[in-house]
């Protein structure tokens, strides 16, 4: 399995990088928070992979950061979440800001990405609410910590 690639980006698209590591062009599939994240074509690149094989493809897809490849582990681990879908998840926003709206369940916010239905946000939040806490950053674990109290309540 293909778990990080460093090379030269050749051609950089929104969702689509290639990488050509020492004369082989790597097609990658990346989400948008990846690629505003990108140098220039022709300056080096590093990203962390993940290989998803099917009995008619191996596709790869890529991540600026570890954090964001972890985010998408999660998303894929639900039933119904393919690959290509948890890509559309992190491209509509940063992944503190998915992993707020599940921790909130706001499924407006997660409808509100092309792909994702009532449906699927639901079976989002339910899957992923007590698992997104080290994706918050230190201020939104607080407010979350605090909305789930009782009134009056203070640690």
């Amino acid at each position: 399995m293909i778990g990080y690639l460093k090379g030269q980006l050749l051609l950089k698209k929104p969702n689509l990088v290639v990488v050509d590591v020492h004369g082989v062009g790597y097609e990658v599939q990346i989400p948008l928070t990846s690629f505003y994240e990108l140098p220039a074509e022709g300056n080096d690149i590093a990203l962390k992979i993940h290989t998803h094989v099917r009995e008619d493809q191996i596709a790869l897809f890529g991540f600026h950061s570890q954090r964001e490849k972890d985010f998408f582990l999660k998303l894929i681990s639900i039933s119904g979440i393919g690959p290509k879908l948890g890509i559309s998840i992190l491209s509509g926003a940063k992944v503190e800001e998915l992993a707020q709206a599940i921790a909130e369940g706001n499924l407006a916010r997660l409808t509100a990405i092309p792909g994702v239905g009532r449906k699927t946000a639901e079976r989002v939040v339910l899957e992923l609410k007590s698992q997104v806490t080290p994706f918050l950053l230190p201020e939104q674990a607080q407010a979350v910590r605090e909305a789930g109290k009782p009134d009056g309540l203070q640690e």
